[in-house]
């Protein structure tokens, strides 16, 4: 079997993985850097057409997060035969986010922010989307290629991370022995809100490729989803209950469905009161919808459980309106996550931090640099200190006074390192290859796993570079 990294392995960026077996192309997963713009963002396709006996037959899709789906047409374009396999869920997900990606691709240069054209159109997607194949978890699909040598069975199990989410096993014979392939993508062990935990093959596995997304957080390991809702409740009747506006800025996809769900827990608890209105806006109402539409066909704590049963009014779109919206006590659940310029999480921000009753409660990954980490870092060289210290959330803005409260959760939808190295003694594989975490998550991966498992060769991928597993 041959592995060939297309995206990067050793950040958490464009996720797309080529391997070839015994004739047969496939692609495992084909995701865009969020953070770059244009064929930048894009994972290495070419590397596939300059070798003449290479060639996409099938491709994988775990799950409609942007760094995992966000190319997709452009490898059906670049592979026009190419049968793309998901769950369901991900293909109602992904036809919602890659026609929002379309938009605002198109808005961005529009805007000027960009100079970088549109990579696809929402015409192209409604011409695409005839290729993707949809199938039920743990029932077996044949992924062979025209020209594949031996027969190869697909198998989807839930990952846990967010709706529609998946993991895959690949089954096979390779020189007359069989081998079986299993690529984790994210995937978390433990239930959140409205997930249950991933479940996973039997073991044992041939080669595991795993992801290392916390593999350099050493925090995670030591705190509990318990401690971290008492923690988060803690902070919003700190918040609310001088009167204050809890803004908690979330990812559209999966973040903000759990946090909704938490929150209606705590009203449902008599925690919070219930007449504490939360504002939502956006996409996130839209996948909620999707959230409730496959609550029943689709792995769940509660089936009965909607979010839209969820008490939420939406933010108005005037600017009259949203300041409106702004008299505390209230909730804000709103996109982006990172707080990234000219969202509404953003603009919320800049309105609030400079009065003390007000909080942003930060409940999930922040990259270096983004608006939420130079908050986090802001707040955190306070020290003490009666002077607050300035933080640019925009740069149009400038420099604001950080007064309001911040506070950092940890409700990811990952599994933390431990988890991690768990699941390898669990699959029993032979080899491990770590992807889709910084380096040094994926060395103090790689350290752990040998010291535990010496017997299991560990391997770290290389960007574009073959392997031969």
């Amino acid at each position: 079997m041959l592995f060939l990294p297309l995206g990067a392995t050793e950040a958490i960026g464009a996720s797309c993985h080529f391997l070839f077996i015994e004739e047969t192309g496939l692609v495992l997963d084909a995701g865009a850097d969020p953070e770059e713009d244009g064929l930048a963002s894009l994972p290495y396709f070419d590397a596939i057409h300059r070798n003449r006996g290479w060639y996409v037959d099938h491709a994988i899709v775990t799950h409609a997060h942007h760094d995992h789906a966000g190319a997709l047409p452009l490898l059906i374009r670049a592979f026009p035969h190419v049968q793309v396999h998901m769950t369901r869920a991900t293909r109602d997900v992904v036809d919602f986010t890659l026609a929002a990606s379309a938009r605002l691709q198109r808005r961005k240069l529009r805007e000027g922010s960009t100079t970088e054209e549109p990579l696809f159109s929402e015409e192209d997607l409604d011409v695409q989307s005839y290729l993707y194949l949809t199938h039920d978890l743990e029932k077996p699909f044949d992924v062979t290629g025209l020209r594949g040598t031996s027969k190869i069975k697909g198998t989807l199990f839930n990952a846990g991370h967010i709706l529609g989410s998946a993991g895959v096993l690949l089954e096979f014979e390779e020189a007359g022995a069989p081998r079986r392939v299993f690529y984790t993508s994210d995937t978390n062990l433990r239930p959140q809100t409205i997930i249950p935990g991933g479940s996973y093959p039997d073991a044992p596995i041939d080669v595991l490729i795993l992801e290392s997304t916390l593999g350099a957080d050493p925090e995670a390991e030591h705190t509990t989803r318990k401690l971290e809702e008492e923690k988060f409740l803690a902070a919003l009747q700190r918040i609310l209950d001088q009167g204050g506006v809890a803004l908690v800025p979330v990812f559209a996809l999966g973040r903000a469905q759990e946090m909704l769900a938490l929150i209606d827990q705590f009203k449902a608890d008599g925690d919070l009161d219930e007449d504490i209105p939360v504002y939502t806006a956006g996409g996130m109402r839209a996948i909620a919808d999707l959230y409730d539409k496959t609550r029943f066909t689709t792995p769940r704590l509660d089936s009965d459980f909607q979010v839209f049963g969820v008490e939420q009014k939406r933010l108005p779109r005037t600017e009259k309106g949203k300041r409106n919206a702004l008299q505390g006590p209230c909730i804000h659940v709103l996109a982006s996550g990172m707080m990234f310029e000219r969202t509404l999480s953003n603009w919320v921000g800049q309105q609030i931090i400079e009065d003390e009753k007000n909080g942003v409660l930060l409940v999930g990954f922040a990259k270096e640099d983004s608006p939420a980490d130079r908050l986090r870092a802001a707040a955190a060289s306070r020290n003490g200190s009666t002077t607050p210290p300035d933080v640019i959330l925009d740069a149009a803005t400038g420099a604001q006074p950080l007064r309001a409260e911040v506070q950092r959760f940890r409700f990811s939808g990952h599994s933390h390192r431990r988890d991690l190295i768990h699941l390898v003694g669990q699959l029993q594989p032979k080899q491990v290859l770590l992807v889709h975490g910084e380096e040094e998550a994926r060395q103090w991966m790689a350290d752990n796993i040998r010291f535990f498992y010496p017997d299991i060769h560990v391997h770290l991928p290389v960007w574009g570079e073959p392997m031969e597993i």
